[in-house]
């Protein structure tokens, strides 16, 4: 349990920053050494990504190690060559196990804090992967797949939570649109590794990329003990010494005296404390206000069109759709789904690193867009093949399924949880972001069970389902999606409550001319040891 910090020591004596509701914002916007030039947040970066940017690389892995394994032989045949309803529910676990577990994250992941709730879940998916190499049968690999389901969203709430509140407010758009383009670095890995296997006559040809799922969450058990915890979580838990001291570490290179850090200390803790006032931090508080029904809203929306804009076909059933135009081969369908995570990868962490500089909404306009687009020109190609099964076409829809990705990415991929940790304020973040998680596996449990069945039995017209809700997607975006670029987290806390971000910025004003600037105790702020207590 954290213990309340002691209150009878004044705080310290500080110079008068100019009072305005976007000081951190100027403050920030004045510095100009690159992060690469200080060695504490270096260190920070290059720890999240073993840790919350590498969470993702386990959904990757998962996702492409189905695709590939839908083309090796020893796989097919051991589970006796799994179609329509049983391949569906072979994929759909996975998701099944998330939407089981999500009612239960928030509560873990405020209690213990972001970086225990890491470890806790990724112990849960190594013994998931675990179980899933060793199956014997259908019932145990996919009692495995739903143990895996229920580790991932433990993890993606607290990493991306904790990536947002822990860097820098210079790079924390661009590290939030990074955290997705991991997805496909496990994904390379898993494709790499069937098209390896493939041939293999013995059941290691499946089993082996099975083992190799445990490597991202090995990796943030190992590394997490070296990650420091939420300042905003320890501050709302009453430890304000350690998150000043984190914030004075990462954020200044170790002064404890620098005007951002305490500029950064007030409007967090001020923040916090109106949030507390305003809210009692319940389910129920996500509808209290139109302002939060607002967020609630767009948060389930952008879940529903981060799986239901046709990506979810590439991602686990590459290997039928390439069936369905005449690529009946397997090395050439591990090769293309090889080839096409490799062009993902690039072209998503090339937009992860521009994007964030540029409007959120514009970019989810152009992302829908460009996805309705490009997939409307799949589905006539696809039905072309299914006229004449001319070479023209099949090579169409393989050209469609590669420009089909960077579409995706600019914004699904690139800002989702940039987006969505700017969206909902600090005390319902977690509950925030569960409900797009609950939403998007909802719909990713309805993709993985559905499209096998809709590839089998419809063919082509089964993408024009896709085709219709990418229209809505684009009517939905330009009418409700807010603009949330270019501010601090704080700043964002009252988006849609404008009475509220007024009282903040008056209490931040006042504690900024008296010099309350600090967390206050006996003897002062601390030093570097109360950074270790994180």
């Amino acid at each position: 349990m954290a213990t309340q910090e002691k209150r009878e020591g004044p705080r310290p004596i500080v110079p008068i920053i100019p009072a305005t509701d976007d000081t951190v914002s100027r403050l920030v916007a004045q510095d100009y050494t690159p992060w690469y030039k200080k060695p504490n947040l270096r260190l920070l970066y290059l720890l999240f990504f073993p840790t919350c940017i590498g969470v993702e690389m386990t959904s990757g892995f998962d996702s492409s190690m189905m695709n590939g394994l839908q083309a090796v032989d020893s796989w097919d045949l051991f589970f006796h060559s799994p179609r329509s309803v049983l391949l569906g529910l072979m994929s759909a676990m996975y998701s099944l196990g998330a939407l089981v577990a999500l009612p239960f994250v928030p509560l873990v992941t405020d209690g213990l804090g972001r970086r225990k709730t890491i470890i806790a879940s990724s112990l849960v998916m190594i013994a998931g992967a675990v179980i899933q190499t060793t199956a014997h049968n259908f019932v145990q690999f996919i009692l495995a797949r739903f143990i895996l389901g229920i580790g991932i969203p433990f993890a993606i709430v607290a990493a991306s939570s904790l990536i947002g509140e822990l860097s820098h407010p210079k790079e924390r758009a661009i590290l939030g649109s990074l955290f997705n383009s991991c997805y496909f670095i496990g994904a390379i890995v898993a494709a790499g590794t069937t098209l390896g296997t493939f041939k293999m006559q013995s059941n290691w040809g499946w089993r082996i990329p099975s083992l190799l799922q445990v490597i991202p969450s090995a990796l943030q058990v190992t590394f997490c003990f070296f990650l420091p915890e939420s300042p905003r979580w320890l501050i709302s838990n009453g430890r304000g010494e350690e998150a000043y001291g984190i914030l004075a570490k990462y954020h200044a290179e170790g002064d404890h005296e620098s005007e951002l850090v305490k500029a950064e200390y007030v409007q967090i803790e001020k923040t916090l404390e109106l949030e507390k006032e305003t809210s009692r931090v319940g389910w129920m508080d996500l509808f209290r206000t139109s302002g939060m029904r607002k967020r609630l809203i767009v948060g389930s929306a952008l879940g529903l069109f981060t799986q239901w804009s046709g990506n979810g076909l590439t991602s686990y059933y590459l290997a039928r759709i390439l069936d369905n135009v005449g690529v009946t081969d397997n090395r050439t369908k591990n090769l293309v789904n090889l080839a096409s995570t490799l062009w993902s990868f690039a072209n998503a962490t090339a937009l992860a690193l521009t994007v964030s500089r540029f409007k959120r909404r514009t970019c989810y306009l152009i992302c829908s867009i460009s996805c309705l687009l490009v997939f409307a020109s799949w589905t006539a190609a696809s039905a072309r093949y299914s006229i004449d099964q001319g070479q023209a076409a099949s090579k169409a829809v393989i050209a469609f399924i590669f420009l089909y990705s960077p579409a995706y990415n600019v914004a699904y991929n690139a800002l989702t949880y940039t987006f969505l940790v700017e969206l909902f304020p600090f005390h319902v973040r977690a509950k925030g972001i569960t409900i797009f998680q609950i939403f998007s596996r909802a719909a990713g449990f309805f993709n993985t069970f559905i499209n096998p069945i809709g590839i089998k039995n419809s063919g082509w017209k089964f993408y024009l389902m896709y085709v219709v809700f990418l229209a809505f997607e684009v009517v939905f975006i330009y009418f409700l999606f807010p603009e949330t670029s270019g501010r601090t987290l704080e700043e964002l806390a009252f988006l849609y409550e404008e009475d509220e971000a007024k009282k903040v910025k008056e209490r931040v004003e006042h504690d900024i001319k008296e010099g309350h600037t600090g967390p206050s105790t006996k003897h002062g702020i601390r030093d570097e040891d109360s950074v270790d207590k994180a």
